[in-house]
């Protein structure tokens, strides 16, 4: 798990009491409608590609950053898919910290790059069909989202 020096610094004053937290989460999909996903580092599931929003940075700013930083492309953000949160956006991290996101969905296009994982926070990156997304071996917080926005009833 990576952390910014701000939620470092939020972290020295709480400890790990949970914190609600603005994030984004971007659903880039390809020209056959399939869905980008990562798997991350710190605990090999799969998830949906998103993060904190930091001071100072737009919601779209973070989307974009956040797609190039986990999975190496560059994308277009498209529609807003809706706000969420509550929960099922909660996660308590390994060395205990608690957080509850609230996060900003977008649609997005691939325009460039090459999906490649980061090798910090992510381990490997994955084109899925929705019907074969790895639900199962989600992380919590994906799984809810995907859930909720009906991304894989048939």
């Amino acid at each position: 798990m990576t952390i910014s020096p701000y939620l470092r610094r939020l972290r020295e004053l709480v400890g790990h009491e949970l914190l609600v937290l603005p994030s984004v989460t971007v659903l880039p999909r390809d020209e056959d409608g399939r869905l980008l996903l990562v798997r991350l580092t710190s605990c090999g599931l799969w998830a949906t590609i998103g993060g904190v929003i930091e001071p100072g940075e737009s919601p779209h700013q973070c989307a974009v950053r956040e797609v190039r930083e986990e999975a190496g492309v560059d994308v277009r953000l498209n529609e807003l898919m809706g706000v969420f949160g509550g929960p099922g956006y909660e996660h308590t991290y390994s060395n205990g910290d608690r957080t509850c996101n609230v996060s900003i969905v977008f649609d997005a296009t691939v325009t460039g790059g090459r999906p490649t994982p980061d090798g910090i926070e992510t381990a490997e990156v994955g084109w899925w069909h929705l019907a074969d997304v790895p639900e199962a071996h989600m992380l919590g917080f994906s799984r809810t989202l995907v859930g909720e926005l009906g991304l894989l009833d048939p």
